[in-house]
């Protein structure tokens, strides 16, 4: 099984997602950004790595979020959602054609990558304790 890390960036209520480029594995799906975690590393180092990586972007992982278990035809994946919070950088990307900005309740107009849907789900349910947190 691998190990995945996903960010839940969050400004002014909106939740940052991203659609993945044409010449990645579940092109064109949405997701909450993120990559696999290398030997030796942690979800949170990964994580950190991974958005400077494929946005360009520096963040500070806050708290974990919640898990999603996934089989795919190529393999299970244990993926693992953070909050994490924008820190400095400018958006660049390299891994997806696209990022977006959205509300909560707009999530479900998106065509997210299965293992992504969970997260997706608890995010519209949990968004308002999210925010009491901050």
């Amino acid at each position: 099984m691998k190990l995945v890390t996903a960010a839940i960036i969050i400004n002014d209520g909106k939740i940052l997602i991203a659609q993945r480029a044409d010449n990645q594995n579940l092109d064109g799906k949405w997701e909450f950004p993120g990559g696999k975690v290398e030997p030796n590393e942690t979800p949170e180092e990964c994580l950190i790595r991974e958005i400077r990586e494929e946005l360009g972007i520096r963040i500070e992982v806050e708290c974990f979020f919640a898990e999603s278990i996934y089989r795919y035809d190529t393999g299970t994946i244990r993926l693992l959602a953070y909050k994490a919070r924008w820190i400095d950088g400018e958006y660049k990307l390299t891994a997806h054609s696209q990022i977006k900005w959205v509300r909560p309740c707009e999530l479900e107009n998106y065509d997210f990558a299965p293992a992504d849907i969970p997260i997706a789900e608890k995010l519209k349910r949990e968004l308002i304790k999210f925010r009491c947190v901050e």
